[in-house]
C-alpha cells in the first residue's frame, strides 16, 4: 500500500486560507470604503487608492467607465439627499466578487441627475454585483426597483390611485360618505372654486369640516344632485385629475344646471391629501338666483 503524502493536502489548505483571507480583505475594504463615501460624503474616496482607475459602471444604454465619470455620478445622491442612511444589509463574496444587498434612505432635497428638489423621502433597496481587482472596485452593477424610487421621489404616480379615486366616486353615487371620507388623510387640505358658493370655507382643512362644510350643503340644498361622465386621467407627482359633470336641481330656485367640471386630485401613501375643484361657477351662480 502507497503511503499517503500531507504535502499536497497542506499546499490546499494553505492556498484556500490565503484565498478566504483575501475575500475578506476584500469585503471589508469595499464596505468601509462605501460607508465613508455616502454616509461620511467623503467622495473623494473614490479615487485610484480605492478603485481600478477603469472601474466601470454597467448601465443601459451605456456604461460609465473611468473614475471621474463614476465619481461624478455619485455626487448626484450626496447633492440631491440629505439625510442619507446607506446600510449594507448582507454582503459576501467569492473569489474576486462581492454581492451586496443594501438600503438607501434619504431626504431629496437638492438637484438630481437635472431633477429638481421634491422634499421627499425615499427607501429603496438593492442589490450591487461587483468584481474586484488587485484589492481595488474594478466593476459594479446595481439592481433596483427604478419605478419604486420615482414614485417615491412623486416623479412616477402610485398606480393605485386612480382606482383610490375611482372608488371614492363609486362610494360618493351609492351615498356611502364615511367611505368617501375615510379616503381622505387626515390633514386633507380641500378647495372650491373660486365664484362658487360653497368657497366660503376654503380651504377646508379635514374630513369633518368637508363633511359640514360641503357635503352636508350640497345634500340640503340640492335635488336630484350627482356626477356624471366621469373620467380618470393619471397624472405625474401622485395627482389624478377627473374630468365630469354636475347635474341636479337647486332647491329654493327649481333651476337645474348640467356643469362642466375638474376636479385633481393629491394622494400621499393611499391617501388624500389635497383637492381642488374647477367648475363653470357663472352656472352654479344662475342657479341660485331666483
Amino acid at each position: 500500500m502507497k503511503k499517503l503524502t500531507l504535502v499536497p493536502i497542506l499546499i490546499l489548505v494553505l492556498f484556500s486560507s490565503a484565498c478566504s483571507n483575501q475575500v475578506e480583505k476584500n469585503v471589508n475594504m469595499y464596505t468601509n470604503t462605501w460607508d465613508e463615501i455616502i454616509n461620511n460624503r467623503k467622495i473623494d474616496l473614490i479615487n485610484d487608492t480605492n478603485f481600478d482607475t477603469g472601474i466601470t459602471l454597467i448601465m443601459s444604454p451605456e456604461n460609465i467607465v473611468g473614475i471621474k465619470g463614476f465619481k461624478d455620478y455619485y455626487q448626484n445622491y450626496l447633492t440631491g439627499f440629505s439625510d442619507i442612511k446607506f446600510t449594507i444589509v448582507d454582503v459576501f463574496g467569492q473569489g474576486d466578487k462581492i454581492v451586496k444587498h443594501w438600503n438607501f434612505k434619504g431626504t431629496h432635497t437638492g438637484e438630481f441627475f437635472g431633477i429638481p428638489a421634491t422634499d421627499k423621502s425615499v427607501n429603496v433597496e438593492g442589490v450591487t454585483l461587483v468584481k474586484m481587482k488587485d484589492g481595488k472596485i474594478a466593476q459594479e452593477q446595481d439592481f433596483m426597483d427604478n419605478t419604486l424610487f420615482m414614485q417615491q421621489l412623486g416623479i412616477l404616480s402610485s398606480p393605485e390611485n386612480v382606482s383610490i379615486i375611482n372608488n371614492l366616486y363609486k362610494a360618493f353615487e351609492l351615498g356611502e360618505i364615511p367611505t368617501v371620507l375615510a379616503a381622505m388623510d387626515a390633514n386633507i387640505v380641500w378647495n372650491e372654486a373660486e365664484g362658487n358658493a360653497y368657497a366660503d370655507g376654503n380651504p377646508y382643512i379635514g374630513p369633518d369640516a368637508i363633511l359640514n362644510g360641503v357635503f352636508a350643503r350640497v345634500g340640503s340644498e340640492w335635488d336630484g344632485f350627482k356626477l356624471v361622465d366621469i373620467q380618470l386621467h393619471d397624472m405625474s407627482n401622485n395627482q389624478v385629475l377627473a374630468t365630469l359633470r354636475y347635474n341636479g336641481t337647486y332647491k329654493k330656485t327649481n333651476k337645474p344646471i348640467d356643469a362642466q367640471v375638474s376636479h385633481l386630485w393629491t394622494l400621499k401613501d393611499g391617501k388624500i391629501t389635497a383637492f381642488q375643484q374647477y367648475v363653470d361657477t357663472k352656472q352654479l351662480a344662475d342657479a341660485l338666483k331666483k
